[in-house]
């Protein structure tokens, strides 16, 4: 009994065994260019959504009860990536990182999934889709962008394997391109927010495809552009961001005029626009901080920061200006360190992101 109760005071009164404290998480080092680290680490995202199914958000209009079918029936081809535009920009991911890289580790896996995806047969069953009376605006414009960024890239690839995939794509992208001819003359005001119906941004991607190969889309896009922005002053950049934003807006917007406008037009446009702001752009923008990535909305402000080094990029590069190139590594940097988060919210489609900004880098 005496050594019962002995046993029982050492035991209670030995110090508790110390558990390994985890360490902290090692930052992701931030690359400046693509290379085969970075696309080894990028890749994945889009890779492990593109045929992942669910969850889905369709984000589509009942004709009638015959309308509800599964996410891959609808769109056999852009079916993965929690929604129609995720998917399209995760088949551009891959296609850009196989292009850029061509001795990269996973090139044939990437391969087979695309050509799984993007066939004839599926883009025709796609083309259906966006043709019926109760979807015809479906994914105006933010989708319709990305979906001729990915044909871009196809067309700009000169490589057997890519003239086959445009081959299959093309009857999407002419529709796309139809609509884009019937969609801007009919719109008077442009779309000013920080999520997907930004008009600014859906012009600069698709104006970036129009100007290679589409001369009536590139004619028509410079001259709403001029209508829509030529007069603009005093942009609010100091607002920004909104709470759920992804795209800046007063960026998205100067970015597009850049490309629209010469140089000798295009600084005096944003000095009057953004004035002072090629001199301190610092002094304009904060990054954005994401305060929960669980939550799909709030996971945007990561797409902020990306989107926002890509605009950043695109001017600095331009205009051989050093501050906007800096602040641009900024941005890139804060999200890219924490952007694998492990939900799905943000990891369905921040890579595109990441990598579009990347490739825009110096």
């Amino acid at each position: 009994m005496i050594a019962a109760v002995l046993s029982a005071l050492f035991f209670t009164c030995s110090p508790p065994v110390k558990k390994p404290v985890p360490e902290a998480d090692t930052p992701i080092a931030s690359p400046s260019r693509l290379d085969n680290e970075s696309a080894s680490y990028l890749y994945h995202f889009a890779f492990d959504c593109i045929d992942r199914e669910y969850p889905n958000k369709l984000g589509q209009v009942l004709g009638d009860a015959s309308y509800l079918l599964t996410p891959a029936a609808l769109h056999p081809a852009f079916y993965g990536c929690f929604d129609w535009h995720s998917s399209v920009h995760g088949h551009w991911t891959l296609l850009n990182i196989i292009r850029e890289l061509p001795e990269f580790e996973a090139r044939e896996a990437v391969l087979a999934k695309l050509q799984k995806n993007i066939t004839r047969e599926n883009i025709l069953r796609e083309v259906a889709y966006f043709e019926d009376d109760h979807n015809k605006n479906f994914e105006r414009t933010y989708g319709w962008a990305w979906l001729l960024k990915l044909a871009e890239t196809l067309r700009d690839w000169d490589a057997a394997v890519a003239n086959d995939l445009y081959k299959n794509l093309e009857p999407l992208v002419q529709l796309i391109e139809q609509k884009y001819l019937a969609f801007l003359p009919k719109l008077d005001y442009p779309i000013r927010v920080g999520e997907h119906p930004n008009t600014a941004f859906g012009m600069s991607f698709a104006y970036d495809y129009a100007k290679k190969y589409s001369p009536a889309l590139a004619r028509l896009i410079a001259q709403k552009a001029r209508e829509y922005y030529g007069n603009d002053q005093g942009c609010p950049v100091k607002w920004e961001p909104g709470g759920f934003d992804f795209l800046s807006p007063c960026l998205q917007e100067a970015s597009l005029m850049m490309k629209i406008l010469p140089e000798e037009e295009f600084i005096p446009w944003l000095d009057t626009f953004l004035p002072g702001f090629r001199e301190h752009p610092e002094n304009y923008l904060k990054l954005a901080e994401v305060t929960d990535r669980s939550d799909g909305k709030m996971a945007h402000l990561d797409g902020l920061n990306f989107s926002r080094s890509w605009c950043l990029y695109e001017m600095g590069n331009a205009l051989n200006n050093e501050k906007m190139q800096s602040l641009a590594k900024r941005h890139f940097d804060h999200s890219y360190q924490k952007m694998d988060s492990g939900e799905y919210a943000g990891s369905h489609w921040l890579a595109s992101f990441a990598l579009y900004a990347l490739l825009q880098s110096p």
